[in-house]
């Protein structure tokens, strides 16, 4: 979208999203921009024929092509009287709840002050353990840390093509028969495509927001989406939103270890939303302590839902299938009645 498949930077394209932002930002919605194009642009600046293929030459790339990224949006957003807000990002900042919850109030600061948040993934120091995986997925996470209204993705595409090669208007809900849809091309020098969008939009619905897919070299595209136009690609949203506490166990939380539960537990928990007890516990897998987050998996091994526990890996070997009236006995204390609460479990499937 903001480089060409040479890597050169579009800089009509990238002012003519500032000025859409400012146009918006006067009629008082705020808006945050999530960007790709810094290896694209390095790769162009360091003279390289090809994108590198290796960690350290691509992070190379990225070093060299973020500022003069950066540069870019903050040259054309300060016509209008704002400032870029850099904010870089790694999948591990957003796993640690504090640093999750800290992330959201940079950017809304930086929404207080006049200035417009541009995040991009920060490629310098991510690594395959670290990496979201490309800017369609960290755009769903930065917008499950803001609860954010919708998400816009710009792309080189219309917006997702039927059977037959037309843009669908409206998405009611993604099945799987979505995914074997026309997913267009990804351009040469991106890591994402329509699936990657797909995913995504999935987990975002979900939670409870629209997204729409469309053109970024449209005209006016975001105005007009924003004024209703169909223009792209609608993807509705869920009846109801995920509270932020509940997006961050689901979608950013890392488990470090797995409890094993039975059928009745499986079903206490996904059909009655109830807490989950030590007495339908199985196997526990993993080092964990008191607080961390941890997969629930039913008695086949299918992950049903993701929670804080209560209780380390090393207690729950004690008191797994034990009742609740039995645990002080076998511990000599008592934490918690269950091992998780319900207000801290999601449940996956």
């Amino acid at each position: 979208m903001v480089t060409s498949d040479d890597g050169r930077l579009d800089s009509a394209c990238i002012g003519s999203i500032c000025r859409q932002v400012h146009e918006l930002r006067e009629r008082k919605v705020q808006v945050i921009i999530v960007t790709s194009g810094a290896i694209g642009v390095g790769i162009d600046a360091l003279g390289l024929k090809r994108r590198p293929s290796v960690l350290p030459d691509l992070q190379a790339a990225a070093a060299v092509g973020q500022n003069r990224l950066m540069l870019a949006y903050d040259d054309a957003l300060k016509k209008h009287g704002h400032h870029a807000g850099q904010i870089l990002l790694t999948r591990e900042d957003l796993e640690d709840r504090r640093r999750f919850v800290n992330v959201g109030n940079t950017i809304r600061s930086l929404l207080r002050m006049g200035a417009v948040p541009v995040v991009n993934e920060n490629d310098t120091v991510s690594v395959d353990e670290i990496k979201f995986g490309g800017n369609d997925i960290l755009a769903a996470q930065v917008l499950h840390v803001l609860r954010a209204d919708a998400l816009i993705y710009l792309s080189t595409v219309d917006g997702l093509y039927d059977t037959g090669g037309n843009v669908l208007d409206v998405v009611e809900k993604i099945t799987e028969e979505t995914f074997m849809l026309d997913t267009g091309k990804k351009s040469a020098l991106g890591i994402g495509g329509m699936q990657t969008k797909l995913q995504s939009i999935q987990q975002i619905t979900k939670a409870g927001e629209p997204v729409v897919i469309a053109c970024g070299k449209a005209d006016n595209v975001i105005l007009r989406i924003m004024a209703g136009e169909r223009v792209g690609t609608l993807f509705c949203p869920a009846r109801t939103r995920l509270r932020s506490h509940k997006r961050w166990l689901r979608y950013s939380a890392k488990p470090r270890g797995t409890i094993t539960v039975d059928e009745g537990a499986v079903r206490a928990l996904v059909e009655k939303n109830k807490s989950l007890l030590a007495s339908g516990v199985c196997k526990v897998a993993g080092s964990f302590g008191q607080g961390d987050i941890v997969a629930v998996a039913g008695p086949v091994g299918e992950v049903v839902a993701k929670g804080l526990t209560h209780y380390s890996s090393e207690d729950l070997e004690v008191i797994k299938g034990a009742k609740t009236g039995e645990i002080k006995s076998l511990l000599g204390y008592k934490y918690y009645d269950e091992v998780i609460h319900r207000d801290n479990l999601v449940i996956l499937k």
